[in-house]
């Protein structure tokens, strides 16, 4: 089965899970897991301060976070991967990357003779709402194989694609609570624009993203047959409808993941 929301019982006693890197990301996962977890960070402070928010132990070198933890999480800058695995590698016992633009091959090669796995996830694991992205391998070992996208999917939805679309799915769903912010604050400022209140028009804009996600959900992510319920010929909906494509949403949204491959590489 290529994806699934289905909770999964993790492995008892949990696995020590060590965080290289502690900014945005890193501290999305720590929250949507919600248990203590080593943590380091060439700025000490960031690492000092989840530790303080979720429990846990933020230690000061990437050596010393290997040796102990039972998984490697690869938070830090894609460009530091060779680095991070000279000073780790011997010591990892298994590396799970959340690295943008690595390919899984790179991984492997920085830790060869390790169970490596390649995850992108996007903000809303926090809430464990979110889309972990894994990308599609063999068999590695029998464990950690079960454990680590059991860890992951406890986060969100989470779904299997092979390693060369791992970075068309970025441009989806990490990147899209970016660009469902921008919808939201475009929307609240046309009602503002005609005398809503800015808390008012942000309230219903969200409180209708919410629940259009939900109905989309329930109708089998049917977006036509949602439009449809909502569009009568010739009515306001079709009009506004009329106007988003004539202002070319759909090519904006093309463009923009061109944009985004194109950036990775």
């Amino acid at each position: 089965m290529p994806w699934s929301n289905v909770a999964v019982h993790y492995i008892e006693p949990p696995m020590e899970v060590g965080l290289i890197g502690s900014g945005n990301m890193a501290r999305g996962l720590a929250r949507g897991w919600g248990r203590p977890v080593l943590c380091a960070d060439v700025d000490a402070a960031k690492a000092d301060a989840l530790v303080a928010e979720l429990g846990g132990r933020a230690v000061r070198t990437n050596a010393e976070l290997a040796e102990q933890a039972d998984l490697v999480v690869l938070c830090h800058k894609p460009a530091q991967l060779d680095e991070v695995a000279r000073e780790i590698g011997e010591h990892a016992t298994a590396v799970a990357s959340i690295l943008g633009g690595v390919p899984l091959a790179d991984v492997k090669a920085a830790y060869p003779d390790r169970p490596v796995y390649r995850f992108l996830p996007n903000t809303p694991v926090e809430l464990r709402e979110g889309v972990v992205v894994r990308a599609a391998d063999g068999h590695q070992d029998a464990r950690m194989d079960q454990a680590v996208p059991a860890l992951f999917g406890e986060l969100g939805l989470l779904v299997e694609v092979d390693d060369a679309l791992v970075d068309v799915a970025m441009g989806l769903m990490s990147c899209a609570p970016a660009y469902v912010a921008l919808l939201v604050e475009a929307q609240v400022d046309a009602g503002v624009r005609r005398g809503l209140t800015p808390d008012r028009a942000a309230a219903m804009v969200v409180q209708t993203l919410v629940g259009t996600a939900a109905l989309l959900e329930r109708r089998g992510n049917d977006t036509l047959a949602v439009r449809r319920e909502v569009t009568s010929p010739g009515g306001s909906t079709a009009r506004g409808l009329a106007a988003l494509e004539r202002a070319g949403v759909r090519t904006a949204f093309q463009d923009a993941l061109d944009a985004v491959l194109g950036a990775g590489r």
